[in-house]
């Protein structure tokens, strides 16, 4: 996967988009448990009165308050009111100052509550003191000396000490309360004020963060979409450039599976990876640091929860990796069999063989979806055990939650934040998991695709491309040149020397087997020569750039291919800007005009993929009109009028040679027919040159061509 990441650079801005919309939803998504919390702890529990700071309080209150302060702190709380009958907060005062003023207040409010009336340290310090009734403990205290206070003082801080944070707030936000009953305000107001804000605050981070998902869903659809058109764009040309001994490597099965399957397996990872795989970290980590910042004494659960769901995908990695390897290898050898029985139907009906076709597919259908049954199986596992253990993490949540709200160190709603917490973490492993079953098949796709990317054609442009001189056209050498297939022991072509001048027609001729097609696979650079030299013009062809090479050849193959499309498309193919004109001149040399004109649609008739709708004969005469509307300056046939009966063979080459009087002709041949007027033939046996010359000459002095003509040709015609 690795090897393949330089395809994101041409996106590199929307991936650094997507990094920022992760943040932006991870942020959203983190923020609400806590909104949650406040909801319940703030909102429902303490009647939207956040800490114990009240921003309105009497005066006679405030008094009261500094009996239990020390200087620094009856100095701050005073700095922080504005005085009179009713002490208002300043607005000046901020976040950090505001805490800071709880902190101060706390042990004085704590103190206030114990012993205004009705409390309970009230109660026991008039039974100790035999204060009568009637008079305020407080007010006692007020006129009590210096030192009475700062004892009754320190008792409540020893006992402030000893009392949870909860506990704490808890008591500093009912002095509050009571302090605006007694103001007059109205809780109920103040309760419903509180949660429309913060509930507000938390449907625009709730639509916030569904649009950081849905603009990440966006972008990573198109970096995905984008990633793999440039690796189908590569993939494509790298294949172009391949010879034969690529092809046979990889096969044709194979390679179409590799552009296509698995670089689809690429671009579904990348598209549920940036959405997933990236935000599950950072929602794993964000939900971590904020556990801590709730509650670290039930963080052990979280950790248990993380280190099964890790178990799980080692398991699952270890049983399902390989066979995520070998199911597109098998993917390959459907694509091959189905391939194979489509291109062959006619034969396979021919010979009656239907049934054993489809015990072949029925094969590699088998084993594929055996392969493919065993992987879900494996994965089947995953979801139910991943839900045992989220929902075994919220039973020991609340299971500890409890006694921890039980004895005040923690509130309701800081249990159900740490439950959402928890269940993020895991949900964030849950991704990460999820993905698991993607990676390990996406990583062997990668690593197929990198097979062919990296993989270098053993024919390629020279560095230092040489061009011919333009008083040198349409010549073809051939200096004892011989050839061997990659990897083949024995050569298929030994010493073969011939030159072609403009204008001539060469032949080739021999049994079958004996190299002819080999030999002229050999101009247009299909195979490179192992011994001698191909020149054309004068130039190796090793030394020539491929696309003007193949600009001075028209080739027409053994096999008749031909484009879905047009008539007119395909004549043309080897020369898009050819006229009208030079499209039916080349139509008419071939002897292909006649059926042409008798379509509806004439040049504009459609022609199915591979021709398959029209005839063999048509079909390798619509090939000739293709290389002679290129022009070009040699023509290549190789076996190219096997198809052709013998007048229409006739008609052609007799077109051909008025009309290309200046073109360079090389014709692979069966029959001593279609060459017998060529200007040389060269008769070959078991790759190498038994005889070279004209017709008559061949009859006189070499063996192998007359026990050809003899096997073809009359008596009559031999004799004449």
């Amino acid at each position: 996967m690795i090897k393949l990441a330089k395809y994101l650079k041409s996106s590199a801005g929307f991936v650094l988009l997507i990094f920022f919309m992760l943040f932006l939803q991870a942020y959203c998504d983190l923020s609400l448990p806590d909104y949650t919390s406040r909801i319940i702890n703030v909102g429902i529990q303490q009647r939207g009165i956040e800490d114990g700071v009240p921003e309105k309080l009497r005066a006679d209150t405030a008094d009261q308050l500094l009996l239990f302060m020390d200087e620094d702190e009856a100095a701050l709380f005073e700095d922080s009111y504005d005085q009179g009958e009713t002490w208002v907060l300043k607005d000046s005062v901020g976040t950090e100052e505001r805490e800071a003023l709880g902190d101060a207040m706390g042990t004085a409010e704590l103190a206030y509550m114990a012993f205004s009336e009705g409390g309970e340290a009230e109660e026991a310090l008039k039974s100790q003191m035999q204060i009568p009734e009637g008079v305020s403990v407080l007010e006692l205290l007020a006129r009590a000396p210096e030192e009475l206070r700062q004892q009754v003082t320190e008792e409540v801080t020893s006992q402030a000490e000893g009392m949870s944070d909860t506990m704490l707030t808890q008591s500093a936000v009912l002095f509050v309360q009571q302090e605006y009953e007694a103001i007059g305000e109205d809780l109920d107001q103040i309760q419903i004020a509180y949660l429309l804000r913060v509930g507000g605050s938390m449907i625009l981070l709730a639509f916030l963060g569904m649009a950081a998902s849905v603009s990440t869903t966006f972008f990573a659809a198109r970096v995905a979409a984008t990633v793999a058109h440039d690796l189908r764009n590569d993939v494509y040309r790298k294949v172009i450039g391949f010879t034969s001994a690529e092809f046979n490597k990889f096969s044709t099965a194979s390679l179409i599976t590799r552009s296509t399957n698995d670089v689809q397996q690429i671009q579904m990872l990348l598209a549920m990876g940036f959405r997933l795989l990236l935000y599950a970290p950072i929602l794993g980590i964000g939900g971590v640091l904020k556990v801590v910042q709730t509650d670290v004494s039930m963080s052990w659960i979280i950790a248990l929860a993380v280190i099964v769901i890790f178990a799980v995908i080692i398991v699952l990695f270890k049983v399902a990796m390989p066979r995520f390897t070998k199911l597109q290898t098998l993917i390959d050898r459907l694509n091959l069999v189905t391939r194979e029985m489509l291109t062959g139907i006619m034969v396979t009906r021919a010979f009656n063989t239907e049934k054993h076709e489809e015990e072949r597919f029925e094969k590699a259908n088998r084993d594929l979806t055996r392969t493919n049954l065993f992987v879900n199986r494996c994965m089947t596992f995953m979801m139910p055990i991943m839900m045992l253990v989220m929902n075994g993490a919220s039973v020991l949540i609340v299971y500890n939650g409890s006694y921890a709200v039980d004895n005040g160190s923690m509130q309701v709603g800081d249990m159900m934040a740490f439950i959402q917490y928890a269940m993020q973490i895991i949900m964030a492993f849950l991704m990460i998991t999820m993905m698991s079953v993607m990676i390990p098949r996406a990583n062997v796709a990668a690593n197929r695709i990198h097979e062919v990317l990296k993989t270098e054609p053993l024919i390629h442009d020279p560095e230092n491309p040489v061009t011919p001189a333009q008083d040198v056209k349409g010549q073809v050498e051939f200096d004892h040149v011989s050839f061997a297939y990659p990897g083949a022991d024995e050569k298929v072509l030994e010493d073969i020397t011939f030159t072609a001048r403009k204008g001539q027609t060469v032949a080739f001729i021999g049994s079958t087997g004996c190299g002819k097609s080999t030999l002229v696979n050999l101009i247009p650079r299909f195979y490179d020569v192992t011994e001698g030299a191909v020149r054309i013009d004068g130039v190796d062809v090793r030394d020539m750039p491929k696309q003007e090479l193949c600009a001075r050849l028209g080739y027409v193959p053994q096999k008749s291919v031909l484009f879905s499309g047009t008539i007119d498309s395909n004549i043309r193919y080897g020369r898009t800007d050819a006229s009208r004109e030079e499209v039916e001149r080349a139509a008419q040399i071939a002897q292909a005009a006649e059926f042409i004109e008798e379509k509806d649609e004439k040049y504009d008739s459609s022609i199915a993929q591979g021709g398959s709708n029209v005839s063999g004969g048509q079909k390798q005469r619509l090939s000739i009109a293709r290389a002679i509307a290129k022009k070009p300056e040699i023509l290549i046939f190789d076996d190219s009028f096997s198809a052709l009966d013998y007048k229409t063979d006739v008609a052609v080459r007799r077109a051909i040679k008025q009309a290309t009087g200046d073109t360079t002709t090389l014709i692979v041949a069966q029959r001593i027919s279609t060459i017998i007027h060529a200007d040389q033939i060269i008769v070959l046996d078991e790759g190498r040159v038994a005889g070279k010359g004209t017709h008559e000459e061949l009859m006189k002095n070499c063996e192998v061509y007359q026990q050809i003509a003899k096997s073809q040709l009359s008596e009559e015609e031999l004799a004449g």
